[in-house]
């Protein structure tokens, strides 16, 4: 418990910097306030969102890289609850480990902390457990907790808003973000990490940090009606688009207009995966994919390329079964 409180104010002043006036509480109270009255809403739905880093966490604590990991927790919540339209106002983590080591503490927890400032979210608390004999002395587990905001006939709900002939945007990913390093592992040595790859370390391309999609996000939800928004992380395009589709309608993705990133063909390449397992289990270059009326595909393309993305259309809706076709 001592070692415990030592950390936390060690680290109090890193959290504290993402605070803005609407945190009421300190570090010392036993929970954390969040005003949320002067938003001003007609009828404001809260919108929570909970995830952690997968086995990622294996790759970043042997190559001592552990600011990815407060940032990929991070990421991985707020994107989630970036699809129903939400924007983040707090966050909390859980951090758990078999003996605290404050630089691994402080690098996880600015992680977190570089994240949360680029959306204007407040870190407002989190619990930080040291378990020896439930985890080894270097061993770390990290889970997030995102809570958002957003007017209730503003809710992006794919399943009530996804009309037939609607068009799939693709946003890229950074990279393999937080899925399908358990398959990685399975691949490669952990001699293969340090190898060069795009002349630098192996490992280096693989701990890219998720990429965060809230500002490209939120400006398209300012201007345009977006129909649906799917958060591609685990089973891939077609276990998360499948999760927003109307039950009479299926979406149609062409794999050949995807700009794949040459990370996902080495790992097919080197542990002689099938283009099923590939795609069932990576994004495959796809962060986040935007759904939209055919009506407005051309300013909405527009307007991405002028915010500095590099969208690509990748599909579109049919009358269906609530299915995805990778074609």
């Amino acid at each position: 418990m001592k070692k415990s409180n030592t950390t936390i104010l060690k680290i109090s002043q890193i959290i504290e910097n993402t605070y803005n006036n609407k945190v009421l509480s300190t570090l010392d109270h036993f929970s954390g306030f969040y005003r949320i009255y002067e938003y001003g809403y007609k009828d404001p739905i809260l919108v929570s969102g909970v995830d952690g880093v997968g086995t990622k966490l294996r790759l970043a604590i042997d190559c001592k890289k552990y600011g990815v990991i407060g940032e990929d927790c991070f990421a991985m919540c707020a994107n989630d609850v970036l699809c129903h339209g939400a924007s983040p106002l707090f966050f909390l983590d859980y951090l758990a480990c078999g003996e605290l080591d404050f630089t691994i503490i402080e690098k996880i927890i600015q992680g977190i902390a570089i994240s949360c400032k680029k959306t204007n979210t407040c870190l407002i608390g989190g619990e930080t457990a040291e378990m020896p004999g439930i985890y080894k002395k270097h061993d770390y587990d990290i889970a997030g907790f995102c809570v958002g905001i957003v007017e209730k006939n503003h809710i992006v709900d794919g399943k009530k808003l996804i009309q037939e002939k609607d068009i799939l945007i693709g946003l890229p990913s950074s990279g393999i973000h937080s899925n399908g390093f358990s398959v990685i592992r399975n691949i490669f040595s952990k001699e293969d990490f340090m190898k060069s790859f795009q002349k630098k370390p192996f490992y280096e391309t693989l701990l890219i940090p998720t990429r965060i999609y809230h500002f490209p996000i939120h400006t398209l939800l300012k201007e345009f009606f977006i129909h649906g928004l799917a958060h591609i992380t685990g089973g891939g395009i077609s276990d998360n688009l499948h999760r927003i589709l109307p039950e009479n309608l299926s979406a149609i993705v062409e794999k050949r207009k995807i700009p794949i990133q040459p990370v996902f063909n080495y790992i097919q390449k080197k542990g002689n995966l099938s283009d099923h397992k590939m795609w069932n289990t990576f994004n495959m270059g796809v962060g986040m994919i935007i759904v939209v009326s055919f009506q407005e595909e051309d300013s909405i393309l527009n307007r991405l390329h002028i915010l500095g993305e590099k969208p690509f259309i990748l599909g579109y809706i049919v009358k269906g079964n609530k299915k995805v076709f990778l074609k």
